[in-house]
């Protein structure tokens, strides 16, 4: 695995909003400072669980996802939120953690 980003809810504004209607929220740019931080703020018909929408998670890269959520509690089934990415979320030790499986070659957007 290898870490990717912290992100951090909130119900407030934040500077750099970059909203994503078609996931129901709005995020900072992780990538805009050297730690990972982004920012989260739902909408508030995000269709996830509140675990996700109230507690921080850690992302984590990983080769394979569906080898990475065998034995896992999953809490977000996999999905893609933009092309060449799929993403889940499973529960660990009550903390969710969002595992992502990045094709480069088809992924637009540095991840």
């Amino acid at each position: 695995m290898k870490f990717n980003h912290v992100g951090i809810p909130t119900t407030e504004r934040f500077e750099g909003e970059i909203p994503l209607p078609h996931l129901h929220m709005t995020v900072s740019d992780h990538k805009n400072n050297p730690y990972g931080i982004q920012w989260q703020r739902y909408d508030k018909d995000a269709p996830y669980p509140k675990l996700v929408k109230t507690v921080a998670h850690v992302a984590f890269e990983v080769e394979n996802l569906e080898d990475a959520l065998k034995g896992q509690k999953v809490i977000i089934t996999p999905n893609s939120p933009i092309e060449g990415l799929v993403v889940a979320f499973i529960e660990v030790n009550g903390a969710p953690i969002e595992l992502m499986e990045v094709d480069r070659t088809r992924c637009a957007e540095e991840i």
